[in-house]
């Protein structure tokens, strides 16, 4: 038998280290959060739930976005050991320019609604982790007003071509006088996709007062008083609109579009040239002939066409298509630092991330959005570190091995 004996204070004081008090309510939830998902269950209680389900939401059955995230969740990585790497360098080159990580932060609309720091708190997040951050055509904060927040920041502007293409010209030529360094354009909306959750919930801009959302004002009192207590949301490149988001993108959106409208925008656009929403090889090759600068392999998050190719599946095979000069960024269920690094060994130039930080928006405002740029930024050091990375650079298709698709179990 053991013998026994109490325990001395001296003995016990070591083994007694109570965490430190957080008084800040705002604080103490988000140092609670560990991950992506741990920030959208935050946002999942903070926010009512028309404006969760349209930012958490996709087109229809939602197969393309859960596809992309069952992609990404099932792959399998395979480390180099004995590498010999100390520190990790999470640098690499966006458009020729450095960037401190190889993800930024993707243009997302309505972001004020969703909470209502909005934009201006995303874009100075991105500025203090040295990433770029797109402003939507679709944001709430307008050109001049981003620009007056986040002077320092990496600015692109995401641009959809309307029917009448004077609107878009005025908005190219404001970019440009406020300092953005590039232009996104997207060219995935001939129409709007139908997403049935915004159809179920009677979702509108601006959020209307029925019975239901009343009795969900309720169960979210904060979001509500901040909402009816700052100013009115507003598209800011629109002059108004009342109605629902697929009406509003059926009216607007241009789908005539094509390469010779690609043209004119190269035409009107002297900076660097990103077209985001590319699905096919064919295109990806198509859109660099006309000009473009860099491609985003993006299926719009899954919010247009269902079924659409998961874009970190097809990165491999643009990446033979169109060799190792061109500029390849990826979106789409990108859930973890993880999940960035996977894309990147697979070919991608950068990735994009949308939902993820506005997960940690409508959970904390700013300081959620650089809670959830320090998560990713964590989780990239590392598992580049356990891949034996030292660098971006050092990331090849060797290091991850897609499963099958259609591999996955139902669950």
């Amino acid at each position: 038998m053991s013998d026994r004996q109490l325990p001395k204070w001296s003995e016990l004081k070591p083994l007694l280290r109570p965490k430190p008090l957080t008084l800040n309510a705002t604080d103490r939830r988000l140092a609670g959060a560990v991950t992506i998902a741990d920030l959208r269950r935050l946002a999942k209680r903070r926010t009512p739930t028309s404006v969760f389900d349209y930012t958490d939401g996709a087109a229809e059955e939602e197969l393309a976005l859960s596809r992309a995230r069952e992609t990404f969740r099932d792959l399998t990585f395979h480390p180099r050991v004995l590498s010999g790497h100390g520190a990790v360098d999470t640098t690499t080159t966006v458009l020729g320019t450095p960037a401190a990580l190889p993800f930024g932060f993707g243009p997302t609309g309505f972001t004020r609604m969703m909470q209502h720091e909005g934009e201006p708190a995303v874009a100075r997040v991105a500025e203090r982790m040295g990433i770029p951050y797109g402003l939507s055509t679709l944001g709430t904060t307008n050109i001049a007003e981003l620009a007056a927040a986040a002077p320092g920041t990496r600015k692109w502007f995401q641009l959809y071509v309307w029917r009448d293409h004077a609107p878009a010209e005025e908005l190219m030529a404001a970019a440009k006088e406020n300092g953005f360094e590039a232009l996104m354009l997207t060219v995935d909306c001939p129409v709007g996709g139908s997403r049935h959750r915004d159809v179920r919930n009677g979702f509108a801009i601006p959020p209307a007062l029925t019975a239901k959302t009343v009795l969900d004002g309720a169960m979210h009192p904060n979001w509500w008083m901040n909402f009816l207590t700052t100013p009115p949301l507003r598209f800011a490149s629109l002059d108004s609109w009342d109605g629902t988001i697929g009406e509003m993108m059926n009216a607007l959106f241009d789908p005539t579009m094509s390469l010779t409208d690609l043209d004119w925008v190269r035409s009107s656009w002297d900076g660097p040239l990103i077209v985001k929403g590319v699905q096919t090889v064919e295109d990806a090759r198509a859109i660099l002939d006309h000009g473009a600068d860099a491609i985003v392999l993006s299926n719009h998050g899954g919010r247009q066409l269902d079924k659409a190719p998961v874009p970190v599946r097809l990165l491999p095979r643009v990446r033979e298509a169109l060799g190792p000069d061109a500029e390849i960024m990826v979106d789409t269920g990108v859930m973890s630092g993880g999940d960035v690094v996977a894309a990147m060994a697979l070919g991608a130039s950068s990735v994009l991330v949308g939902r993820a930080y506005l997960y940690g928006l409508m959970a904390g405002g700013e300081r959620g959005v650089q809670r959830a740029a320090d998560i990713l930024a964590e989780e990239v050091r590392r598992t580049m570190a356990l891949l034996g990375a030292a660098t971006v650079a050092d990331l090849k298709p060797e290091h991850v091995e897609l499963a099958p698709q259609g591999a996955s179990p139902a669950r």
